[in-house]
């Protein structure tokens, strides 16, 4: 098949043609049909969240079912699926107290299979299959639990966006926060997850959506999926904006997007009292943020973190299927791009750049 294999950071992908395995027991092979261009896989292009390489990267997508191993019982050659980047054991501590968005077995090593060993190869070489998907090319084995069906009337395209971006972002808001009716929320960074966020907080029944961003277009994409006020940092203080856009008090409820420090900083301080903060952006490895610890216990502030929203994939994706058809949340409406797998650099380049909106890679003709 043809991937795109990440060599070296700050370097070009390249695609190559790379040798794929057919699955093993509880194991299924797809084809790749949509993938989204999100901004978690530049930072393994930059060197800001490791990785071993060579590597194959690519988190979002949706796909079709080719093969499947011995012992696989949900899905079935034909079958349309999307891909959940956090695969799950069902045995480890994480995933008996529920949390089988970060399985312990998956997290200590996501870039093999669950037995230490990989499904794609170019010249006798192992290849890294970033979050045991790799999305980034036209196959791929994964994990049956990697795996969730979904009707076949469901378009592909944003199919694909529910395996990362819009799962993230709507469950950031209704099942990490909790966000009730008639709150005030503030959204710091409304790319891909971000944009979600404000929906899920709309959803939720948000009387006041804050979008925070630099990037003017971007405040003004965000109005489309909910967000009733816009603020720019480059304008003047935003903590002290969204406090005035809040009587004074800061929203109930504030989310990072971005991963970065100084924005997650940002969140907490623009948080009212008694207000949550949730910081769903993935910051670079070895980070830090500045907490005012007396503003934490006096104004008895909730910070907390929320990895793929804190939702469980093969329910919660029934449920974002669910509002998407119901027209609860847009999807068709985030995507303003689509490339080929051998535009990929210039995707993310775009991307980097500040592109509004969502990019797809599709791997039909």
């Amino acid at each position: 098949m043809k991937a795109a294999v990440l060599y070296e950071t700050n370097t070009p992908l390249v695609i190559e043609d790379v040798d794929i395995d057919p699955p093993k027991a509880f194991e299924v092979k797809v084809k790749l049909a949509v993938t989204g261009v999100c901004h978690s896989d530049l930072h393994f292009m930059t060197g800001h969240a490791p990785i071993r390489t060579p590597a194959v990267l690519g988190h979002e997508g949706s796909a079709v079912v080719s093969e499947i191993g011995e012992g696989v019982t949900s899905v079935q050659p034909g079958d349309h699926v999307i891909l959940s980047f956090s695969s799950y054991c069902g045995r480890c501590e994480s995933c008996l107290l529920g949390h089988r968005n970060s399985c312990d077995a998956h997290q200590r090593d996501s870039g093999k299979m669950f037995d230490g060993t990989s499904r794609i190869h170019i010249g006798g070489q192992d290849l890294t299959q970033m979050v045991k998907l790799g999305c980034f090319g036209e196959e791929a084995v994964v994990p049956e639990t990697g795996v969730v069906k979904i009707d076949p009337s469901i378009p592909l395209e944003s199919a694909a966006l529910i395996g990362c971006s819009v799962t993230t972002g709507v469950g950031s808001a209704i099942y990490a926060a909790g966000v009730h009716p008639g709150s005030t929320v503030a959204v710091i960074g409304v790319g891909g997850v971000g944009l979600n966020i404000v929906q899920g907080a709309r959803v939720a029944g948000a009387s006041r959506i804050i979008a925070v961003d630099l990037n003017d277009a971007a405040l003004e994409f965000a109005t489309r999926f909910g967000a009733t006020h816009s603020v720019n940092p480059r304008n003047g203080d935003p903590v002290k904006a969204v406090r005035d856009l809040t009587e004074g008090k800061g929203a109930d409820y504030t989310f990072e997007a971005i991963g970065l420090p100084e924005t997650v900083t940002m969140a907490f301080e623009a948080a009212r009292k008694h207000g949550t903060a949730v910081v769903a952006g993935i910051s670079p490895f070895g980070e830090s943020a500045s907490i005012d610890p007396v503003m934490l216990v006096r104004q008895e502030k909730t910070l907390k973190g929320a990895y793929y929203g804190s939702s469980k994939p093969p329910l919660d994706f029934y449920h974002m299927v669910e509002m998407y058809e119901t027209g609860q949340i847009d999807i068709d409406g985030l995507i303003t791009r689509s490339y080929k797998l051998e535009q990929v650099n210039e995707a993310y380049e775009e991307l980097a750049r500040g592109a509004v909106g969502r990019g797809v890679i599709r791997f039909d003709d």
